[in-house]
């Protein structure tokens, strides 16, 4: 931080943010792929794209005018942050709760979140609770998994949408934590870009499923990876996000990141030996009244 105290401003324009911001989201675009990612198909696909109310943004600047730090919430989701000091946190959460903004949780990088949470307790009242702790992930040296499970990795069409849907919804129930995104809507938006990629059988069966967000400042980060739990402990999974990653790869994806909930050591142990490595540790704070 420079010597001048910094202040956040809030908008709800995304086109004044990202000129405002954008080129320090772009500066670091692993530790800002979340911002990055929601920033990208809220231009692809309107306001709405995460939920009815409009969503907001906010970036924290010095007199100098540079960024040091930014926010954006898409309600009914939690505020997401990017790293900043426990006195930055503590005036954005003066900000919100000042401008009467209801908020359902913060998510950012752990120590962040975790001096977020403390200040909105301390403003509103509320009750904060860590509900997730997050790890994301780099690609290094892909190393697909030996031997492969039967079958081929496919691009996902038009004509699976009804299954890529489904199988979205399966896996934010199983995740949970956040509201759901429309199943058919996100699946449509996923589908548009090329953006799932299954593994299946060789009888021509899916029995996984990789996703990939587009590309942006460099990098590509794939989400979601899901396999219905009757077809688990094959390696279906593995063989999915190494197709996806590769695919990446083959995009020229500068970097190509996942996040993995720390609570799954099979997750975490799967994508480490594939060849992701840690970059940083995030987390999800819930509020409460």
């Amino acid at each position: 931080m420079d010597s001048v105290s910094p202040d956040w401003y809030i908008t709800r324009d995304l086109g004044v943010f990202l000129d405002r911001a954008g080129s320090f989201l772009r500066s670091e675009p692993a530790l800002h792929t979340v911002q990055l990612t929601v920033t990208d198909e809220l231009g692809r696909w309107g306001s709405a794209t995460f939920g009815e109310e409009a969503p907001y943004f906010a970036w924290l600047a010095g007199r100098d005018g540079a960024v040091r730090a930014t926010a954006l919430r898409t309600p009914p989701h939690e505020l997401n942050l990017t790293a900043t000091t426990p006195e930055a946190a503590d005036a954005l959460a003066v900000r919100l709760a000042e401008a009467g903004h209801a908020l359902p949780g913060v998510n950012g990088p752990a120590d962040t979140a975790a001096d977020f949470a403390a200040a909105w307790e301390r403003r509103t009242g509320a009750t904060a609770e860590l509900t997730m702790r997050q790890r994301l992930y780099r690609l290094g040296t892909l190393t697909p998994p030996e031997p492969a499970p039967a079958g081929r990795a496919r691009g996902a069409t038009g004509d699976d949408r009804v299954l890529v849907a489904r199988w979205k919804a399966e896996f934010s129930a199983a995740v949970g934590g956040w509201p759901m995104r429309d199943p058919d809507r996100w699946a449509e938006s996923r589908l548009a870009h090329g953006g799932i990629t299954f593994w299946e059988t060789p009888e021509g069966t899916p029995v996984s499923m990789a996703g990939a967000l587009p590309k942006v400042a460099g990098q590509i980060r794939v989400a979601p990876v899901y396999t219905p739990p009757a077809l688990r402990g094959r390696g279906y999974a593995a063989a999915a996000t190494a197709a996806v990653s590769h695919a990446a790869r083959a995009a020229r994806a500068d970097e190509v990141l996942l996040f993995t909930d720390l609570a799954n050591p099979t997750s975490n142990g799967l994508y480490q030996r594939i060849g992701y490595r840690p970059v940083r540790d995030f987390a999800r704070h819930t509020f409460r009244t």
